[in-house]
């Protein structure tokens, strides 16, 4: 995947990944070995991820929204095949909402998995993998909603750190169930 040039018009992934011309070998890479300055890019990027989950999951609205640029794209599809999204935003101080809406469940865990990252000087695109789970309090009752995500990003890397330039929330699927 080759990142776009720095234009808000071009994107990295369409609604439906599946239907890109890169293949799922051209997207994942080999490695017989990572130099220095690669393997620590590469540790960044996952921390990067990390940190996203981990400050949905304390709550820390705006260590979340520090993870991205300034000019930061979000795109939330809550349905994975729709056409359009659901909620969109331009810039990382319209993202204090959204992150703020982890307010309303009592817990919340983000179970970050697989991360593919395809780095390309101080950008990166990637997709990663998440089950989110939230714990919903009404009435007296207790239930779990399950989400399973994928993220497709495009990583910045400025003044030395990686940040989130676009982030694609994709909703694959959610179960919700009761809690004893």
């Amino acid at each position: 995947m080759n990142p776009p040039n720095d234009t808000r018009s071009s994107r990295i992934h369409s609604a439906n990944p599946e239907t890109e011309s890169e293949s799922e070998s051209e997207r994942m890479s080999t490695h017989v070995s990572l130099s220095g300055p690669e393997a620590a890019d590469r540790l960044a990027i996952r921390e990067l991820v990390d940190a996203y989950a981990h400050c949905a999951d304390r709550r820390d609205a705006k260590g979340q929204m520090a993870l991205f640029t300034k000019d930061s794209h979000f795109v939330v599809f809550m349905d994975a095949k729709a056409d359009k999204p659901a909620m969109e935003f331009h810039r990382q101080e319209d993202l204090a909402p959204v992150f703020a809406d982890l307010n309303k469940y009592e817990a919340t865990t983000h179970f970050m998995g697989q991360c593919t990252v395809v780095l390309n000087g101080d950008r990166a695109t990637g997709e990663t993998y998440c089950l989110a789970h939230h714990i919903v309090a009404a009435e007296g009752k207790r239930s779990i909603f399950i989400a399973s995500l994928r993220y497709y990003d495009i990583f910045a890397k400025t003044s030395g750190k990686w940040l989130f330039a676009e982030r694609k929330l994709m909703v694959d699927w959610t179960d919700t169930r009761p809690l004893n």
